[in-house]
């Protein structure tokens, strides 16, 4: 089949979907829809709070809303197509509506990548610098307007790249949202130059630079936690990092995974459950492991609620 012949009969993609060791689609389909509603629930609650409340107006907070709205984003990119093709027993998706998922869904991987580094330097400055914390901190919408920025300028250059390849065959995805290593396996063409620009541009420009800065974040944290005496105030300190750490764990060891390989190693049953992992499940635990921990919200959750203050 010839370039032209292919570009003229494409007209979208067939997902495969999960496999179907996962279940049934309608028990899937019950299984995405829970994750989507506790998802929007969790990351509302949280932006509402961080919005309105007085108390929660601080740079930390502030981080923590744009966080959960990143997150509202990333997760509606590609559940709700995914909950309508489990009804439908043709799975389908327009070229367009693929090149949309794929532009958002990617620009809003690599904003996350620069979210959580501004993260890491909120804490830094807070533990480090804690009588500047508010001078330094209080233009930090200036990291997150940068975030945003990069993070849609990567997804348009990995996006071009790779609808700008033929595709050929019956177009079926082996996958349930349009990605870039599903997309690379099925082109008629060569990858090579895809998959260079991918570990360049996306691995190392905004993965491994990234993450640099997040280590260097903490470890300047962890030198000046040993130079607290007390064991209680050394725990108390790091603790805050915890969550924001096991977040780091996650997004970075999921992305590297899935992108930095060749597309010949991408794998149906193994890469569906890798994909739920980065895809949908940080969304929903962000709201907890970074916000529903905090002792201050938490109190603010019970005013609202309940009619009083509470520290849980």
């Amino acid at each position: 089949m010839t370039e032209e012949n292919v570009t003229s009969s494409w007209n979208g993609f067939i997902f495969v979907g999960f496999p179907n060791i996962l279940g049934s689609q309608s028990g899937l389909f019950v299984i995405f829809l829970s994750i989507y509603i506790m998802t929007l629930f969790g990351n509302l609650t949280i932006i509402f709070m961080t919005t309105f409340e007085f108390q929660l107006q601080t740079p930390m907070y502030f981080l923590l809303g744009q966080l959960s709205l990143l997150d509202l984003c990333y997760i509606t990119v590609t559940v709700p197509k995914m909950l309508s093709n489990f009804l439908n027993v043709k799975k389908t998706i327009s070229l367009g509506g693929c090149i949309t998922q794929l532009l958002f869904f990617i620009s809003m991987e690599g904003t996350e990548a620069f979210l959580l580094t501004a993260m890491a330097y909120d804490r830094y400055v807070a533990i480090c610098f804690p009588l500047r914390y508010t001078s330094i901190m209080n233009r930090c919408w200036l990291l997150v307007a940068v975030a945003w920025v990069i993070g849609f300028c990567n997804s348009l250059v990995h996006t071009t790249l790779t609808f700008s390849l033929p595709f050929c065959g019956s177009h079926k995805l082996n996958h349930y949202f349009c990605d870039i290593p599903p997309l690379l396996q099925i082109s008629c063409k060569e990858t090579q130059l895809n998959e260079l620009v991918l570990v360049i541009v996306g691995g190392i420009c905004i993965g491994f630079s990234s993450f640099i800065c997040i280590l260097v974040s903490y470890t300047l944290i962890i030198f000046t936690i040993l130079r607290i005496t007390s064991a209680n105030g050394k725990l108390k300190v790091f603790s805050t990092c915890g969550p924001h750490l096991i977040v780091v764990a996650l997004f970075y060891g999921t992305a590297i995974f899935t992108y930095i390989r060749p597309s010949s190693a991408y794998s149906l049953q193994r890469d569906s459950f890798v994909s739920v992992m980065y895809s949908v499940v940080p969304p929903m635990l962000n709201p907890i492991v970074y916000s529903l921990r905090n002792k201050e919200i938490k109190r603010i959750v019970g005013k609202r609620l309940c009619g009083r203050e509470e520290i849980l």
